[in-house]
């Protein structure tokens, strides 16, 4: 119990210091320094910095792991939606450390890549899995193949919409930039929603745009 104690303090205390300074500015010397231990006590419990790296993408994984609810009406469903996105969002900005420099880690790396593919096929399933359920209730007309291309657009906003708004001039991109993300990728949703979706889609995209 101690040792996994142990354990968590130094993901933990790495985890913010990755998200404060970037991976590659961090090391193993300053993580034990920032915990008041010891460098061999941390080489105890973690044999280099790429092993941190490691655990705290296979803790992304389990953090993003959530399946979709599909309602059976289209204000439900679109709820449904928006907080799967923003729950997505939430765990990208928990460890945007991995999603700020996920090039240069998935080329050092190939289990993270490979990590990260399956994270990025859940998703990807998962947004089809609700754009599908909005077609059954006649809230969302798009083709199969709209629905997929789809599905990878909602995923390659959803994945880089943090870097995008630490370039747009921001020091850093912020927690509260999570429902404009939402918004952001809402919208590309929105050309194909009808009827009772696309007017509920307009009343919640208000908050974000007046």
């Amino acid at each position: 119990m101690r040792t996994q104690r142990t354990r968590g303090r130094i993901l933990a205390a790495a985890l913010a210091l990755f998200n404060e300074r970037g991976e590659g500015k961090v090391s193993t010397g300053n993580i034990a320094q920032s915990l008041g231990m010891s460098p061999g006590n941390l080489y105890y419990h973690f044999r280099n910095k790429d092993e941190i790296v490691a655990e705290l993408m296979r803790a992304l994984e389990a953090r993003i792991a959530l399946d979709p609810d599909v309602a059976p009406d289209a204000p439900g469903a679109i709820e449904d939606l928006w907080l799967y996105l923003h729950l997505t969002l939430e765990a990208i900005w928990e460890f945007r450390f991995l999603y700020r420099n996920l090039d240069d880690l998935a080329a050092r790396d190939r289990r993270l890549r490979e990590r990260f593919n399956r994270i990025a096929q859940r998703k990807y399933h998962g947004v089809v899995a609700m754009c599908e359920g909005l077609a059954r209730v006649k809230a969302m007309r798009a083709t199969p193949e709209e629905i997929r291309t789809l599905a990878r657009n909602v995923l390659v906003v959803a994945t880089y919409w943090l870097n995008f708004r630490s370039l747009r001039g921001r020091a850093a991109a912020q927690e509260a930039d999570l429902g404009l993300g939402a918004h952001q990728v809402m919208s590309l949703i929105a050309p194909y929603l009808v009827g009772d979706a696309r007017r509920h889609l307009d009343r919640l995209s208000r908050n974000y745009i007046e």
